[in-house]
């Protein structure tokens, strides 16, 4: 198997996970009980260095922020996926420094998550570990 095909595979992955996050974050289920907190969120306002916010536009701000990230990972994993063997041999740093990066999102998806960005985030980290050493391997 090619390095291009796991690349491809994480950044499709990537997009599906952005999209689902992007929709899916600031939804409330009745069930969960959470009508009260979120209320106080979006009532409460202070000053945040002269900007008049609530912890709901924080929870909202960090949200996007993810949202973004999976987003550029997605193109970076793309743009990636296009390189040729020999390209993606000398920038190895910046496919390990993904996969590191991803490992850690793995821990806090399991740590703090529930299965789907568990799932999602797994799955990427192994797309990408076998993206990385795939593409260490000498070009035959």
């Amino acid at each position: 198997m090619r390095a291009s095909l796991f690349y491809r595979i994480a950044a499709v992955l990537l997009m599906l996970f952005a999209a689902g996050h992007t929709f899916g974050f600031r939804q409330n289920n009745p069930e969960w009980g959470a009508d009260a907190v979120l209320a106080l969120m979006r009532s409460v306002h202070f000053d945040a260095l002269g900007f008049n916010r609530t912890y709901w536009d924080f929870f909202s701000a960090f949200g996007f922020f993810l949202s973004v990230f999976l987003v550029f990972t997605g193109v970076l994993a793309w743009q990636l996926s296009r390189l040729p063997a020999e390209t993606l041999v000398r920038v190895r740093g910046i496919a390990w420094n993904l996969v590191v990066c991803f490992v850690a999102i793995t821990a806090l998806s399991c740590r703090f998550a529930f299965t789907i960005p568990i799932v999602f985030s797994a799955v990427i980290t192994v797309c990408l570990i076998a993206a990385a050493w795939l593409s260490a391997k000498p070009i035959a």
